[in-house]
């Protein structure tokens, strides 16, 4: 079963946070505390992780933002020709229609 590409995006969160967990236990590991590599690696990850959600959230606001004033140009083009839309409407169903009835 193939996922779809919202399907991927809504998951992403989560397998991200499922990685960052991952990789938070290893490093967490008390066994590797007197090694002093450790510290520094723990706080790059930590860093990592916060620029990560960051971005993530800068981009998701950046989609928003893109599918709204697509969505706007869309109306307003609906509205300025709707004879146009109509037409191009009329001619996909008919296109379609026609197609399916040659199955």
């Amino acid at each position: 079963m193939t996922k779809s590409v919202s399907d991927t995006i809504a998951n992403a969160p989560s397998d991200l946070e499922k990685l960052v967990s991952d990789l938070r236990g290893l490093v967490d590991s008390k066994t590797l505390d007197s090694l002093p590599e450790i510290q520094v690696l723990r706080k790059r990850l930590d860093e990592g992780i916060e620029s990560a959600r960051d971005s993530a959230l800068r981009a998701a606001r950046e989609a928003a933002r893109q599918a709204k004033d697509a969505a706007k140009a869309a109306d307003q083009y609906a509205h300025d020709e709707p004879w146009r839309v109509a037409g191009a409407a009329l001619a996909a169903g008919a296109v379609i229609g026609f197609l399916m009835s040659r199955r």
